[in-house]
């Protein structure tokens, strides 16, 4: 394809990307309905395929299908299971394809896609976890096991490889291929033990029962906390003897369930979850963010106590996903409207201060003004007991620094849409006189059908402020005249998004980390660290990353017009034979 028939990346409007990798032979013939297109994650196994796919409504969902035809009333089965349950931890199943003659689609079934890792992959990347965690983690997978016996439905198949984690700490249950009735499966077929360990009673093969339910769900806890599986050919060493951190009697629940005889296990899960209630202190779980401190872990559960005090007849504390210097941010549920939202807090000693409260509200009030998909919208703004808060849109997929940190570099491509939406909402926040002057990775979120989406206004000006002056920003993103205490315009955003850019595209700031009197040095000398990013793009981000603001670009149209012809370059670069895809048809 070349020339006036080549379809560009982006439309001019900011449109959709029509890229895509190389599908699995089993998808080649689909044609998706108009207005959906191939999204670029992935999960595969010997016996499922599951392929991201963007709706007309831009969500991301999971198609799943298999790709030996002799399976397909297995799949049928799966999906008609799951049509029919209700439980936090099982995600949503949209609709089936059965596949017809006369629309190359199907079968398969779309349901939700999820944006995190394994429990197995995140035990790997930051190490066991601990007793908090844990507990959080087993009490939503036990409540689902409780859930499914209630049906006589076994699942079979728990274990760290699939159970999975968001960024905010929401944990789904996946493996449903194998919670399917033993006659709707094909004989012969069982989960690979490197998926999920096997019980001791199954030395003769894969017969799943309710209590083998009981000792996975224990050997996941076990797994959680310890970094390795229980073993299945001998009795595991007592759990509070390798982690004496786990309170005795919880670690001695877990023992029981993890007995060689299934007669000695727990009568039920929820005999077994009962008994964890009653020797378990509810403390809320950090699943969802990386390693806690023990004095960090104190101040949290002090400001836990207070926010479940000022918050509790409105909502539910589920989870403390981060803190900065002012605030944290709890995944809370609205208990009046039955949603789940992200709730930020201000520290209670800043809480105290008049000034930083006035500021706290003004940085929700700012981003209330600015009603667009890639902001996240703010629900309620409250002041209670000495505790003041804001509501927010609960972004799933953590951020973009999340993303980097688990995923690592990512493709300019698979980034395209996400950056032309940002630069859009910086066009209709410069508009109106709003410049957020500390965009980081940290503060662009990515919710549950992947769009990016700014947040945190907190040392934004907005219109009817003067131009600010003074060292604001983070270093490693921010522009040479922050850090200097200069006069700062809207051109700082820029700058600071091309850093983001530049950060997502490499896995590193441009600049370095470190002392920012090094940084702006770096800055200051144009010294960018672009390897490996292609020439295009390249010019792009050289642009972005002027260090003086009068040679960027000249507002966030110009710049997001030069990433639309940047990301034109790249498909060239591809037609050329650098970098293979396939591009789809449509404008």
């Amino acid at each position: 394809m070349s020339g006036t028939d080549r379809t560009p990346m982006l439309t001019p409007a900011g449109g959709v990307p029509r890229v895509l990798l190389p599908l699995p032979p089993h998808l080649l013939p689909w044609v998706l309905p108009p207005g959906w297109r191939w999204g670029r994650g992935e999960v595969r196994n010997e016996v499922r395929h599951y392929q991201e796919v963007i709706d007309a409504l831009g969500r991301s969902l999971s198609l799943v299908t298999v790709p030996d035809i002799a399976h397909r009333a297995w799949l049928a089965a799966e999906a008609r299971q799951l049509a029919h349950q209700s439980h936090p931890a099982i995600p949503t199943t949209y609709h089936y394809w059965t596949g017809s003659p006369e629309v190359a689609r199907g079968p398969g079934y779309l349901r939700r896609w999820i944006a995190g890792e394994s429990v197995d992959d995140r035990t790997r990347r930051i190490g066991p976890d601990d007793a908090p965690g844990m507990l959080n983690l087993l009490r939503t997978v036990g409540t689902l096991l409780v859930y499914l016996h209630d049906q006589g439905i076994v699942h079979g198949a728990i274990g760290t490889s699939s159970c999975w984690i968001t960024p905010t700490g929401r944990l789904w249950q996946l493996g449903w291929e194998w919670a399917v009735p033993e006659a709707q499966r094909p004989p012969a077929v069982a989960p690979p033990e490197s998926f999920v360990p096997y019980a001791p009673e199954w030395s003769t093969g894969w017969q799943p029962t309710m209590l083998s339910d009981q000792w996975q769900l224990a050997a996941l806890a076990f797994s959680m906390m310890t970094g390795e599986r229980p073993p299945s050919n001998e009795a595991p060493p007592p759990l509070a003897l390798v982690r004496p951190d786990c309170p005795v009697k919880v670690a001695a629940i877990i023992d029981r369930a993890l007995s060689r005889d299934p007669a000695e296990r727990h009568g039920t899960v929820a005999t077994m979850l009962r008994a964890l209630e009653r020797v378990a202190s509810v403390r809320t779980s950090v699943i969802g963010i990386e390693r806690v401190a023990p004095t960090a872990r104190r101040a949290a559960d002090q400001e836990e106590v207070r926010l479940r005090w000022a918050t509790g007849d409105d909502y539910e504390v589920l989870a403390r996903l981060g803190a900065g210097t002012f605030g944290s941010v709890w995944r809370v549920r609205d208990l009046s409207l039955e949603r789940e939202v992200a709730m930020k807090v201000l520290h209670p000693g800043v809480a105290d201060d008049d000034a930083a409260v006035a500021r706290f509200r003004r940085e929700a009030k700012l981003a209330a003004q600015l009603a667009h998909p890639a902001i996240v919208p703010i629900y309620d703004w409250e002041m209670r007991d000495g505790i003041s808060w804001y509501t927010m849109e609960l972004a799933e997929g953590g951020s973009v620094a999340s993303l980097v940190t688990r995923q690592g570099a990512q493709p300019a491509v698979d980034i395209a849409v996400q950056v032309d939406g940002i630069l859009d909402a910086l066009d209709a926040a410069h508009a109106v006189g709003i410049v957020h002057r500390d965009l980081k990775p940290e503060n662009v979120l990515i919710d549950r059908n992947q769009r990016w989406r700014l947040t945190d206004f907190g040392i934004a000006h907005g219109p009817g402020l003067t131009e600010k002056q003074g060292s604001t920003g983070t270093p490693e993103f921010a522009a040479p005249e922050q850090i200097m205490g200069e006069p700062q315009g809207a051109s700082v955003d820029l700058f600071a998004l091309g850093a983001i850019i530049a950060y997502t595209v490499t896995g590193r700031p441009p600049f370095g980390t470190g002392d920012a009197r090094v940084i702006v040095a770096h800055q200051l000398r144009g010294e960018i660290d672009l390897d490996g990013v292609a020439a295009p793009l390249v010019a792009f981000l050289a642009r972005a990353l002027a260090p003086h603001a009068e040679t960027r670009y000249a507002d966030a149209a110009a710049m997001r017009t030069a990433w639309h012809a940047a990301l034109d370059d790249l498909q060239d670069e591809g037609e050329r034979g650098q970098r293979f895809w396939r591009w789809l048809g449509g404008s």
